[in-house]
């Protein structure tokens, strides 16, 4: 196959692709790769975690909690930029991952730590949601 230019030269993306082959993964169904939305989910997961165990943590007094922060925070940020890395546009990634990761940690400040939130805090995490919604409808998709 050649990759050159009508002066012989490569194009930024042709030189990716020779570069690095996998760096634009297959598509499916006409959305973001599968594997970003696997490594942004991870993300949340991780983030919830660490968030969690900063809780749990007592301003970093406690030694396991403490170093749970850090693993969880240090593997959610992996995950994100690697999801970022596959293809998915930061804007809704980011609003995903942070949006998602709120509306978890109340859930579980809830049931894990006896939080108590007012009905105006159910109306903010709803407004966080549908924030998320709209941005995803505004047309971001993979780059």
């Amino acid at each position: 196959m050649d990759h050159s230019c009508s002066d012989g030269s490569l194009s930024g993306d042709e030189l990716l692709r020779v570069v690095q082959p996998n760096a634009f993964p297959a598509e499916t169904m006409g959305g973001p790769p599968v594997y970003g939305l696997i490594l942004l989910a991870t993300a949340i997961i991780f983030e919830v975690i660490g968030t969690s165990a900063l809780r749990a943590s007592e301003g970093f007094s406690k030694l396991w909690p403490s170093v749970i922060v850090a693993g969880s925070y240090g593997v959610s940020f992996l995950c994100l930029s690697l999801a970022l890395k596959q293809g998915l546009s930061m804007g809704p990634a980011y609003a995903i991952w942070s949006g998602a990761g709120t509306a978890l940690i109340t859930i579980v400040g809830i049931y894990a730590f006896s939080d108590k939130i007012t009905p105006l805090a159910y109306a903010g995490i709803a407004v966080i949601v549908l924030g998320v919604v709209l941005v995803n409808l505004g047309g971001g998709g993979a780059h």
